[in-house]
């Protein structure tokens, strides 16, 4: 009796035990078929996009330079002395010929009364002598010697006149006059700097390119000026003149180009020039923002779309200039493919996007 009730026991406990366990195995089984039929695939990445143009660029060529004055110095003095009058005020505006400092010329003064009264009295011998010299009463080597006399203090107060001149500076062109750097009172001596004379009506920019552009630079070319100073306005100037050789340590040309209504520059100004080397070329163009630049290479994100999903692959392509918020593709991109514009950080190989609502779609 014992036995019987022992083994039914057996008995229960075995069907207990697989009904638990067939239970987990059920559920077990449900949660991994659910994960099986479950789709792991990440949602599609929203981004924008654009697609590749043809348009026709002109060809230009980017360089910096100085701004200059056409005709511009640095005054100084070729003789010492003491300065003793500035006529003019430092920004001045001069006429030619108009003195500008006066140094102290008192002996010179002296010295040119004397030679004054020297040549009026050989120029009186010399005229007495060429009335004798014709009566032939006196002898040729005193006509000679009146003669030489003569000459000699014409050649002495021309010389006297020469120091005078030096004692004073004058403007040698109409313009603008700079900083003054002495005062009256001042001792100079020969090249002491005194200030700087410009004709800011007439002002040029000197650059220079890389040698490679030689056979596309001519006179006449149109350029486009801009200046820190005057953010947003272009000047225009137009090439005037190409060095004769290339700078044998920069391989570099130096070239000239003349300003046109350059009011409000100054010569010494730092200029930012673009050379219209008038020479229309075809380009691909897609919005600047389209391109990831790295060491390796420049990338762009192409689209594709493929049973009714739209993926991009990154491609390496070589760009050219940037204008207007278009950049230039000069390989591994053709017109009409379509470009991923924003965006592109959350993107991988094969991704699948969806396109902002705000893109049309090509």
């Amino acid at each position: 009796m014992v036995r019987g009730l022992s083994l039914r026991a057996y008995l229960f406990v075995i069907v207990l035990l697989m009904l638990i366990f067939g239970g987990i195995a059920g559920y077990l089984y449900s949660k991994f078929s659910t994960l099986a039929a479950t789709d792991f695939t990440p949602p599609p990445i929203t981004i924008a996009a654009a697609t590749a143009q043809t348009a026709i660029w002109p060809s230009q060529l980017e360089a910096v330079g100085t701004i200059r004055a056409a005709r511009g110095v640095e005054l100084s003095s070729e003789t010492s002395g003491e300065v003793m009058s500035i006529s003019v005020a430092s920004g001045d505006a001069v006429k030619a010929g108009q003195t500008i400092l006066t140094l102290n010329d008192g002996r010179e003064r002296a010295d040119r009364r004397r030679l004054e009264a020297n040549l009026k009295l050989a120029r009186q011998l010399y005229e007495r002598d060429s009335r004798l010299i014709k009566r032939k009463t006196i002898p040729q080597s005193q006509y000679d010697r009146s003669l030489a006399e003569l000459n000699s203090a014409k050649a002495q107060l021309a010389e006297t006149d020469a120091r005078l001149d030096n004692k004073r500076i004058i403007a040698p062109f109409d313009g603008t006059v700079g900083i003054i750097r002495v005062k009256v009172g001042d001792y100079i001596d020969p090249g002491t700097p005194i200030t700087s004379l410009q004709d800011l009506s007439d002002l040029e920019v000197d650059f220079s390119v890389p040698d490679r552009y030689v056979p596309n630079l001519r006179p006449g070319l149109d350029i486009t000026v801009s200046v820190a100073a005057f953010p947003g306005t272009e000047f225009k100037a137009t090439v005037s003149a190409l060095d004769a050789s290339v700078d044998a340590g920069t391989r570099n040309l130096m070239m000239r180009a003349q300003l046109e209504q350059a009011k409000g520059l100054l010569p010494g100004m730092f200029a930012r020039l673009v050379v219209d080397l008038n020479q229309s070329q075809r380009v691909v163009t897609i919005p600047e923002t389209a391109v990831s630049y790295s060491l390796h290479g420049h990338t762009v994100y192409v689209l594709a779309q493929s049973k009714g999903q739209t993926t991009v692959r990154p491609r390496v392509v070589r760009t050219g200039e940037t204008r207007d918020g278009q950049t230039a593709v000069t390989d591994g991109l053709l017109s009409g493919e379509w470009v991923v514009t924003a965006g592109q950080n959350k993107l991988y190989r094969d991704a699948q996007v969806t396109i902002d609502d705000t893109v049309e779609l090509p």
